[in-house]
C-alpha cells in the first residue's frame, strides 16, 4: 500500500506545462512534462520547425539551457518564454519553417525565363505534326502552353519522346493513353497536382522508361504508379509528396529515384522491392528512419538522405549493399561513431575511399578531402 501511494506520488510531482517558444517571427506553443528534458523538447520542435535537434540553441532568461537538464531543473515553468536559435544547415526539409512560408517552397523557373500568363501560347504548325510522326519526338518545352495540344494525342504510337516542360500546364487527360509507345514523359515545372494528372491515363504507357515529375504540387503518388513496369527513371523532385504507395515496390526495373525537396516523413518497407536501384535521392524530406529492406537494393550506388532527421541507418546497409559508394549524409543527426559500429562498414569505406581516388586522377573533383557529412563529434 506504502509502494502504491509511493507510485502516486511520484506521478503527483510531474505536471504537463505550456512553454512559448519564440522562432522566426512567430511564438510555438509546446506541451511538455517538466521532468522531461531539453533534449526532449528539441525533438518536439523539430517538426514544427524543421531544424534539427542539434542545430538548436534554446535560451531562456539569458541562458542556453543544456540538453540533458530537465526543464524542471532549469527553472522552466508553465507560460516560460524561450528562444530558439538555429544554426545555419542543420536542418530538414527545405529548410527551417518560417513565418512567411507556412508551406513547401516550390523550386520553380527564374522569375525571367518563367512562362508568362499573358503571352499568346505558340500555335502548333502542321509542318511541326508531320515531324513528330516522322521522328517520335514531340518538344513543346518553354511554349506558354496552358493545356496539352490535341495535335499531340493524334501522333499515337509513333510518339516516343514528350517533352512539356516549364510550361503552365496544369491537365494532363486520360487520352494520354493514345501516346501507347511513349517512352519519355517530361512534365516538369508545369503547375500539376493530383486531381489534374490522369493516373489511369499514364499507367496503361506500358513502354514508358522516365516519367519526369519535378517542381510541380504532387502531394501524393497513387497506386497506379506501380503498373508502370517498364519504368528505368522517375523524377519527383521539389513537389509536396507526403508519402509513398507500397506499390513502388512493384517497379522492379527501376534504376533512379529521385524525390528530393518534399514532405516524406517514411519511405515503405516495399522499396526493398526495387531491387534494379542504382540511384537514390531522398534528400531534404522529413524521415527520421529508413526501413531495413532498403538493404536488398544490392546494386544501389549512390544514396542521398541530406537535410533530414536521420538518426541511424539500417543495420546491413553496409554489409548488403556492396556496391555502395555514394552516401550524402550531411545535416542529418548521424555520427560518424553511429557509421563506425555498422557491420560492413570497414568494406564500405574502402569503397568510397577507392572511388573519391579515381575522380581525383581524372580530376572530377579539385579537393582531397572526402567528407560524407556525418559529424564527427
Amino acid at each position: 500500500m506504502e509502494k502504491e501511494m509511493e507510485g502516486k506520488s511520484d506521478t503527483d510531482n510531474r505536471s504537463t506545462i505550456t512553454v512559448n517558444v519564440k522562432f522566426s517571427g512567430r511564438s510555438l506553443p509546446v506541451e511538455i512534462s517538466d521532468e522531461s528534458t531539453v533534449k526532449d523538447l528539441k525533438s518536439l520542435l523539430q517538426p514544427l520547425t524543421n531544424v534539427l535537434p542539434r542545430g538548436q540553441k534554446l535560451i531562456f532568461k539569458g541562458k542556453v539551457l543544456v540538453d540533458e537538464m530537465t526543464l524542471k531543473s532549469s527553472e522552466v515553468v508553465n507560460g516560460a518564454k524561450i528562444m530558439l536559435m538555429a544554426s545555419q544547415g542543420l536542418h530538414q526539409g527545405d529548410g527551417p519553417i518560417r513565418k512567411e512560408a507556412f508551406t513547401l517552397p516550390s523550386m520553380r523557373m527564374p522569375e525571367a525565363t518563367r512562362p508568362k500568363r499573358d503571352v499568346p501560347q505558340v500555335p502548333i504548325l502542321k509542318s511541326q505534326l508531320e515531324r513528330w510522326k516522322a521522328t517520335g519526338v514531340i518538344a513543346l518545352s518553354e511554349c506558354n502552353l496552358k493545356a496539352l495540344p490535341g495535335e499531340v494525342l493524334t501522333c499515337g504510337p509513333s510518339a516516343r519522346v514528350l517533352d512539356l516542360s516549364h510550361n503552365l500546364i496544369q491537365h494532363i487527360p486520360a487520352g494520354i493513353n493514345n501516346l501507347s509507345s511513349l517512352q519519355k514523359l517530361i512534365l516538369n515545372g508545369n503547375e500539376i497536382m493530383d486531381n489534374s494528372l490522369s493516373w489511369e491515363g499514364l499507367s496503361s504507357l506500358k513502354s514508358l522508361m522516365v516519367l519526369s515529375l519535378n517542381q510541380n504540387n504532387v502531394a501524393t503518388l497513387p497506386p497506379e504508379i506501380g503498373a508502370l513496369t517498364s519504368l528505368r527513371q522517375l523524377y519527383v523532385a521539389h513537389n509536396k509528396l507526403t508519402c509513398l504507395p507500397s506499390e513502388i515496390g512493384l517497379l522492379t526495373g527501376l534504376e533512379v529515384l529521385k524525390l528530393n525537396n518534399n514532405r516524406i516523413p517514411i519511405i515503405p518497407e516495399s522499396i526493398g522491392g526495387c531491387a534494379s536501384l542504382i540511384e537514390v535521392d531522398l534528400s531534404s524530406n522529413l524521415l527520421v528512419e529508413l526501413p531495413e529492406t532498403i538493404d536488398k537494393l544490392k546494386d544501389l550506388k549512390a544514396l542521398y538522405l541530406k537535410n533530414n532527421g536521420l538518426k541511424s541507418l539500417p543495420s546491413s546497409i553496409f554489409k548488403l549493399c556492396t556496391e555502395l559508394s555514394i552516401l550524402d549524409l550531411h545535416g542529418t543527426e548521424i555520427t560518424m561513431d553511429v557509421l563506425r559500429q555498422l557491420e560492413g562498414w570497414e568494406n564500405f569505406d574502402e569503397r568510397r575511399r577507392s572511388k573519391h581516388q579515381k575522380q581525383l586522377e581524372f580530376r572530377v573533383i579539385s579537393s582531397a578531402k572526402f567528407d560524407e557529412g556525418a559529424d564527427k563529434s
